[in-house]
C-alpha cells in the first residue's frame, strides 16, 4: 500500500521530465494518474502506459493549461474517466532566457500564461470539484529555483515563479477550510530536456555544479518523490510552503 493509494492525480505537463517523474512517483505511491499536456499526445499516452504498468490507471488529458474553457474540460474529463479528483500538481511550464531590453509583450505574455495563468487556472478548476467530492485534496505547485534568486535573461520567467510562491501561500489561506492543502515546489537544477542545453555544455555544467552544494543535478524522480510525499497524508499539516529541492543551489 502506498501513500497515495486510492486517489487520483492529475498532473499538468506530464509527458516528459520532471511531470514524468512526478507521474511515475504518483503512481508508485498507488495513485491513479491523468497525464496532460498541450503536445506530443504520443509520448503523454507512454507516460500513460508506464503508470499502468505500475499497477495504476491512466488516462490522457491533452489540453492547454492558458486556456480556461479547455481546462475545465480536461478536470471534468478526468472526473468522468477516474472517478474523483484528489490531487493536482500544476507541473506546466516554460522558460526562456531573453536579456530585458529584448523581451517582448508577446514573450512575456506567453511564459506568464503558461506558468501563473495555468496554474490559477487548473487550480480553480479542480478546487471547484475537490470541493464537490467532499474529501479536500492537495495542490503542489511547481515554480523555480529563480523564485529565489537571479539569474539572466529572466526578468520574465522569475517574476513567474514568484507569483506561483503567492499564488501558493493565498490558496492555502483560503481553501484550508475546506482541507485542501497548498504548497510549492521550486526545483533547481534537473536533468531534463529543459536543461539540456546545460547538460551537455563542457563549460558551462561544471560551473553550475560548482554552485550546487551537492555538486550534481537532481532527478526528475527526485521532484516526483517529494510531490508524492506533499500529496499525501504523510503532509496532513503541511500548507502554504515553498520548498526549494534544488541541492543546495539557492543557499550556494
Amino acid at each position: 500500500m502506498g501513500i497515495l493509494q486510492g486517489k487520483v492525480a492529475l498532473v499538468t505537463g506530464g509527458r516528459r521530465g520532471i511531470g514524468r517523474g512526478i507521474c511515475l512517483a504518483m503512481a508508485a505511491e498507488g495513485a491513479d494518474v491523468a497525464v496532460n499536456d498541450v503536445e506530443g499526445a504520443g509520448q503523454a499516452e507512454a507516460v500513460a502506459q508506464e503508470v499502468r504498468d505500475l499497477g495504476g490507471r491512466a488516462v490522457v488529458a491533452m489540453a492547454d493549461v492558458a486556456q480556461p474553457d479547455q481546462v475545465q474540460a480536461m478536470v471534468d474529463g478526468v472526473v468522468a474517466e477516474l472517478g474523483g479528483l484528489d490531487i493536482l500538481v500544476n507541473n506546466a511550464g516554460v522558460e526562456s532566457i531573453v536579456p530585458f531590453l529584448e523581451i517582448t509583450p508577446e514573450e512575456w505574455e506567453r511564459v506568464t500564461n503558461i506558468n501563473l495563468r495555468g496554474e490559477f487556472l487548473c487550480a480553480q478548476a479542480a478546487v471547484r470539484q475537490m470541493i464537490a467530492g467532499g474529501k479536500g485534496g492537495a495542490i503542489v505547485n511547481i515554480g523555480s529555483v529563480q523564485a529565489g534568486m537571479v539569474l539572466p535573461g529572466r526578468a520574465h520567467y522569475a517574476p513567474s515563479k514568484r507569483g506561483v510562491e503567492a499564488l501558493t501561500a493565498n490558496l492555502a489561506v483560503e481553501l484550508a477550510e475546506h482541507n485542501i492543502r497548498v504548497n510549492c515546489i521550486n526545483p533547481g537544477l534537473i536533468d531534463t530536456d529543459m536543461t539540456s542545453w546545460v547538460m551537455k555544455d563542457p563549460e558551462i555544467l561544471p560551473v553550475v555544479l560548482e554552485s550546487i552544494a551537492l555538486k550534481r543535478a537532481g532527478d526528475p524522480d527526485e521532484i516526483g518523490q517529494v510531490a508524492a510525499f506533499l500529496a499525501s497524508d504523510k503532509a496532513s499539516y503541511v500548507t502554504g510552503q515553498s520548498l526549494y529541492v534544488d541541492g543546495g543551489f539557492r543557499i550556494m
